[in-house]
């Protein structure tokens, strides 16, 4: 529960967190007690937490609704480009404390709880992502477009040390934010077959599953704009499977609803495997054919007010429609768009296709070969006939202009071919996006490096205009003044709060970074997050934790190429070094490392294991004590990451250099006050241009020297063999020194660290751990490490998602960013050109 105001806080009302006002305080007090009456209909004494926190959200959403009104009112007068971002997932977390501080009410919503003596808690319900929230502070008419997944992201249980997977129903207590829109559902179609005459191409004969629409506010950033984000639920019809059955077969015939539900239920884990799924590639199309139609019903609509579709023109479709595909997931939509206008608009073929190409834009997201998706030709022919067709046609037109440039090169069109024969025969999904976009980025400049001159080099030498660098960024919304609010208000005292609209401000910080007083500030609110964050672990871990030991910390998904593993070889490394010399200087470390493993991913599953299993014997031996504590971190995720990004010192950014397409954690930290030891990989590269290499711990393999290891051939045993530390941690792994009960437990790994790891932990080994001799070094001085942490805040600013989306706007969707202020409801509006008096509802 927030602690009331000080007359002396009061006075000072820093607008990053909004103006507390008199009248705020009471109509949200009049809102919230209202409310909680129809919650409870009980004793307001028995309240609980959720109770509590319903009633505010609520609360709050009273005050999203007219904005989002006035905001849709808005664009169907202003008629402006719409920018559509498709995704079949948008990362979750709290969007009550979010959406507070968006609308400026996060102050005066304190005020009127704490009045109301109300122990309002926080919420993983959900959230759009970073990009949604810049679009909506930006102004733009954007859309994000996604599933309802009932079930999201599996709950990670640690049970003896082994990841366990609990559904996460979460749903189950209802959503406040979302509001169904059932007079928007729309069919979607699969299965049935196609049937060619004069007229053209028909697909007959399908099974048709309905898209309910599930409409979330996206809050801007104190402008009153408020954008939708659209996920898509499935629902069968009523005569599902019906006409199939006689009348003895009802009861089974209503069962099956659940088969067309299904498509709905779950999502898939993100593990950069690619396993082709009849139920994901249902997913994936499920979602597109749904937006489409949607977009295509904005399109043809009238301005606000009218009930007529006016257009049915498509030249100037491009120019009003911006689509961006986040990675090869929503692909379909290319052949699906080409199907509505080809066969049910009636365009010409040529024509259709270009303004395919002027609407599409495609974001690449990986380089991993194994992560590309591939659909056999064989299920797509079944689920989508028709689609299939369209992706020959597309490719036989795309092959015969590469064959009209280089006559003789057959090695080249099969390379640069959408369909891969040999055994299975497969589309290349990233092929389709490439040749069906107008534009094509990278997620960080060493990224779309990558993907311009080794992944699709053949189709950037023929379209280089096509490939741009988009670097990723984060919200400081939810990255700093939601999960850091002391460091937050600290940064505006200093600098004013304009930052928080415009992030490059923050290098106004590099005048403070000899500023006694400052250096100490920002030490204070640093311990201040540890300790917190400490007493939080204590009581979920039952370890002590010591908190001024340094905070190192390594969270993100489990995988390989992230390399946990060389992090739990410098574990074992310090743990060794104590124990040889108990009485030799030990800077102390809490190790915190956490993320979730693929289901069925084994090797990643046996790392959590193995940090475990590690942290085990370092956690329990006395001679270590406070020196060295290792936590794996249960279940995380993004309400966990505000947590413990603010407390972390060392953030661990470790993947094998060229393989990790940018980043984002990385930028959180460095926002938030943490220094970096990591690779020149990803976003890493960008953040050491900013801050100056000197002021990141960057070791190990640049991406040229992991090419010249693969092509003289990497030898993990000679490593082994010369290094007597790493020959130490490795055999201890082997020996079953953190198993005794099973010496072989972790052989599988061991072997993959000999003579499949395609990540090259061992050959990195070496400089990491001389790194890590650097940072405890500089740990010991604390003003210089805090003086590194300013220098490291003050150049964080490239890194926010609204210069990301900036660049988006300006380069590939041609619009431009609004810094106009829609009117807030209580204030009148002048009347919509077309007469549509204040007020009215506005459509979807």
């Amino acid at each position: 529960m927030s602690r009331p105001l000080s007359d002396q806080e009061r006075r000072k009302q820093i607008s990053i967190r909004g103006i507390v006002g008199a009248e705020n305080v009471a109509e949200l007090k009049r809102g919230f007690n209202r409310h909680l009456h129809f919650t409870l209909v009980k004793d307001r004494n028995v309240a609980t937490p959720r109770d509590y926190f319903f009633a505010l959200a609520h609360t709050v959403r009273d005050h999203l609704v007219g904005r989002w009104i006035r905001t849709q009112q808005h664009y169907y007068e202003r008629d402006p480009k719409r920018i559509y971002y498709l995704s079949l997932e948008f990362y979750m977390g709290r969007t009550l404390q979010n959406t507070m501080i968006n609308l400026g009410l996060q102050n005066a919503c304190d005020e009127a709880v704490y009045q109301g003596d109300s122990p309002a808690g926080g919420s993983s319900l959900a959230s759009a992502a970073c990009f949604l929230d810049s679009m909506a502070t930006l102004g733009l008419a954007a859309y994000g477009y996604g599933i309802r997944y009932e079930y999201g992201i599996f709950n990670q249980k640690i049970r003896d040390g082994w990841q366990v997977e609990e559904a996460d129903d979460w749903l189950r207590h209802g959503n406040p934010w979302e509001k169904a829109r059932p007079e928007y559902m729309l069919p979607v179609h699969f299965y049935g077959r196609v049937e060619h005459s004069g007229t053209g191409a028909k697909w007959v004969d399908t099974q048709v599953v309905l898209a309910l629409p599930y409409d979330t506010p996206v809050p801007g950033y104190m402008n009153n704009t408020v954008n939708t984000m659209r996920l898509w639920s499935a629902r069968a019809p009523n005569d599902f499977n019906l006409r199939d059955f006689n009348v003895g077969d009802y009861i089974q015939a209503v069962l099956d609803r659940n088969l067309a539900e299904n498509i709905s239920r779950v999502l898939y884990p993100n593990d950069n495997f690619f396993e082709g799924k009849e139920l994901r590639l249902k997913q994936e199309y499920f979602v597109v054919a749904a937006t489409l139609q949607d977009i295509l019903r904005r399109f043809k609509a009238s301005k606000f007010g009218g009930t007529d579709s006016v257009r049915t023109v498509f030249d100037s479709f491009p120019d009003q429609v911006a689509i961006q595909l986040n990675d090869t997931h929503p692909a379909m939509a290319i052949p699906e768009l080409m199907r509505i206008f080809v066969d049910i608009e009636k365009l010409p073929w040529n024509k259709a296709w270009d303004i395919t190409k002027r609407t599409f834009a495609y974001t690449n997201h990986t380089v991993l070969p194994e992560a590309l998706e591939r659909w056999p030709v064989d299920l797509v022919e079944k689920l989508l006939p028709r689609h299939l067709q369209i992706i020959y046609e597309i490719n036989q037109r795309h092959l015969d202009h590469i064959a009209s440039l280089f006559p003789a090169d057959v090695d080249r069109l099969r390379r640069m071919s959408l369909i891969e024969e040999g055994g299975t025969k497969r589309i290349n999904m990233a092929h389709l996006c490439i040749v069906g976009s107008h534009a094509v980025n990278g997620v960080a400049k060493i990224h779309s490096e990558i993907v311009r001159t080794q992944v699709f080099q053949d189709f950037a030498e023929l379209e280089p205009e096509k490939f741009q660098n988009k670097t990723n960024g984060i919200t400081p919304r939810r990255w700093l003044l939601l999960c850091n609010p002391g460091l937050a208000e600290l940064i505006a005292e200093k600098i004013g709060e304009d930052y928080v609209r415009d992030l490059s401000q923050l290098a106004k910080l590099h005048d403070f970074v000899d500023d006694d007083l400052f250096i100490r500030e920002v030490a204070k609110v640093k311990q201040e997050n540890k300790v917190k964050f400490a007493l939080y672990l204590e009581k979920e871990y039952k370890v002590k934790i010591n908190p001024s030991s340094m905070f190192d910390v390594h969270v993100k998904r489990i995988h390989e190429y992230k390399r946990q593993l060389m992090n739990c070889l410098h574990i074992i490394t310090m743990y060794n070094r104590i124990k040889r010399d108990p009485t030799k200087l030990f800077v102390p470390r809490t190790v915190i490392i956490g993320g979730k493993a693929a289901p069925g991913y084994h090797m990643a599953k046996m790392i959590i294991k193995l940090i475990n299993a590690v942290a085990q014997v370092v956690n329990n031996d006395p001679v270590v004590g406070s020196k060295l504590k290792v936590i794996f971190l249960e279940n995380y995720r993004v309400s966990l990451a505000e947590k413990v990004i603010p407390a972390t010192d060392l953030s661990e950014q470790i993947s094998t250099a060229g393989t990790e397409a940018s980043g984002t954690g990385n930028m959180k930290f460095m926002l938030n006050g943490a220094l970096t030891i990591g690779t020149m990989d990803g976003a890493n590269v960008e953040m050491a241009e900013e801050a100056g290499e000197e002021n990141l711990f960057i070791f190990g393999m640049r991406v040229e020297d992991v090419a010249e290891l693969d092509r003289e051939g990497y030898d993990a045993q000679q490593y082994y063999d010369r290094l007597p530390e790493l020959k130490q941690a490795v055999d201890q792994i082997k020996s079953g020194f953190f198993s005794s009960n099973e010496p072989d437990l972790f052989k599988d790994v061991v072997n993959m660290l000999f003579h499949h790891d395609r990540f090259k932990v061992f050959a990195d080994y070496e400089a990491y751990v001389k790194c890590q001799e650097k940072v405890s070094e500089l740990y010991l001085n604390s003003k210089a490490w805090t003086k590194m942490v300013i220098r490291n805040i003050a150049a964080a600013g490239k890194f926010s998602s609204d210069r990301t989306i900036k660049e988006y706007a300006r380069d590939i969707w041609h619009v431009e960013p609004s810094d106009l202020k829609i009117p807030p409801p209580n204030e009148p509006r002048e009347v919509a050109e077309d007469g549509t008096p204040n007020g009215t509802e506005a459509r979807a």
